[in-house]
């Protein structure tokens, strides 16, 4: 594994390098971790360490174009986008700051059989491994380290190799904001290196934000060692449309949902599912919608799909549009790039036996299936190996309630995209992975719920 460095995907050029850490970086990382789980950690108060998570959200609003520059240079994400995503981190710091006394409070167990009391005690686990990718690289973290600095977990932050420099920014943000050595730390680990901190008996617990392959071996280590583990893995979410009297909307709502972040984000919309008379005017439209998309420069403020995160990630995508054709798919439009510039993409006509119908699409790539009833809908959404999220498009409120209840996934949203929210729980089954962040529920993941049951009080 090479030295941790930027290539800018949308020019080719490489910039900052910066070494792996050695084994003696890798021990010294671990020990200041562990002391400050066993000094910082247990003298703060809760008020104490929302502060400091509030500082961090203050930071990243002072810094946000700083920031976003960043990520356009290490991963291609347009600048707008960038923005937002460093928003919206800010955000995610600053609920986990307003809500750090109700995430700590006791909690009394209800219908207890006999006098006296009994809560549930929420306490910090200790030193914590975060692995996360590189398409969110301020959101991933945020979700992540703020829950648990809140809860006084100490955190190991292991980036993707292509977002060193934003990983960096990130450490610095937290010792600017107040948190002492230790609590908060940047590390650039092999995956071997990795394994081996995840196996050391002073972590506690490990969250993994990435690919399938990734997710399970983690979670082998993780398992084999006996640590908590939360993994938040791939997802070809489907995207339902049943009824609308708005088509315009519905495609406004598929383009979004599908290109945004230059179509890599693991809860986007990929498998657009149709009702068969809608079909041809939704089609036709996205085509139509997709043709005005052109892949540019994403340092340009208007840009709105930008370049793939690297070439490796391009080579894949055009592998599998060129083979799920192969196999029978027919392009509606794109399926060409120019460097890492992927065009906006339309497959169709993906039957069972093609690979594309059960692999995740990572990029500017749409399928669209016709299908004649609900039950076929539900049939061609929920046959897949992932489970992450959906969205589900009708005008009939009592459809809507019956099919999110039968679709196979951690998240539905019902005649709307892009409505992540601090407050809102994040997650998926099957093999998009387990556990969640976000909400109160994320902020759970890794604490000790501590029974304290008394006679007298």
């Amino acid at each position: 594994m090479s030295d941790y460095a930027v290539v800018n995907p949308a020019t080719g050029e490489t910039g900052a390098s910066y070494p792996i850490f050695t084994a003696e970086q890798v021990e010294n990382a671990v020990a200041a971790a562990k002391a400050a789980h066993d000094g910082w950690s247990r003298s703060s108060t809760v008020a104490e360490r929302a502060a400091l998570v509030r500082r961090v959200a203050e930071l990243h609003r002072e810094r946000r174009e700083e920031l976003a520059d960043l990520i356009v240079r290490e991963m291609g994400k347009p600048l707008e986008q960038a923005l937002g995503e460093v928003d919206f981190s800010a955000d995610i710091y600053e609920f986990y700051a307003d809500n750090a006394e109700a995430i700590t409070a006791d909690r009394p167990v209800a219908g207890l059989l006999g006098e006296g009391t009994a809560v549930m005690r929420p306490s910090s686990l200790g030193v914590l491994l975060g692995i996360m990718p590189w398409n969110f690289p301020y959101y991933q973290v945020a979700r992540f380290a703020g829950p648990n600095l809140v809860n006084g977990n100490t955190i190991l932050l292991k980036h993707a190799p292509q977002c060193p420099e934003s990983a960096a920014a990130i450490h610095q943000i937290h010792l600017d904001a107040g948190f002492p050595e230790g609590a908060y730390q940047d590390v650039r680990f092999t995956n071997e290196q990795s394994a081996e901190v995840i196996a050391d008996p002073r972590v506690a617990g490990v969250s993994v934000t990435g690919s399938e392959r990734a997710g399970a071996a983690v979670a082998e280590v993780a398992g084999r060692n006996l640590k908590k583990v939360v993994l938040e893995l791939g997802g070809s979410d489907p995207f339902y449309l049943f009824s609308t009297n708005d088509m315009d909307a519905v495609v406004e709502a598929a383009v979004s949902a599908r290109l945004g972040n230059n179509g890599q984000a693991c809860n986007a919309a990929k498998r657009f599912i149709v009702q068969e008379d809608l079909y041809e005017e939704f089609l036709d439209k996205l085509t139509e919608a997709f043709a005005g998309i052109k892949a540019s420069d994403p340092a340009l403020g208007d840009t709105f799909l930008g370049p793939l995160s690297s070439t490796a990630a391009t080579e894949r995508l055009a592998e599998q549009v060129s083979r799920a054709v192969a196999q029978g798919a027919k392009v509606a439009i794109g399926g060409g790039h120019e460097g890492n510039f992927f065009e906006a993409t339309i497959l169709t006509d993906i039957d069972s036996e093609n690979d594309a119908y059960r692999e995740e699409l990572f990029g500017p790539v749409a399928s669209v299936y016709k299908v004649a009833s609900e039950e076929e809908a539900l049939k061609v959404g929920n046959d897949s190996p992932f489970g992450l999220g959906s969205y589900l498009w009708t005008t009939d409120q009592e459809q809507a309630a019956r099919v999110a209840d039968k679709i196979e996934a951690g998240m539905v949203y019902v005649n709307l995209v892009d409505a992540d929210s601090p407050e809102l729980p994040f997650g998926g089954i099957k093999r998009s992975g387990t556990g969640r962040e976000l909400g109160l529920i994320g902020a759970n993941e890794f604490v000790n719920q501590k029974l304290i049951r008394s006679d007298k009080w």
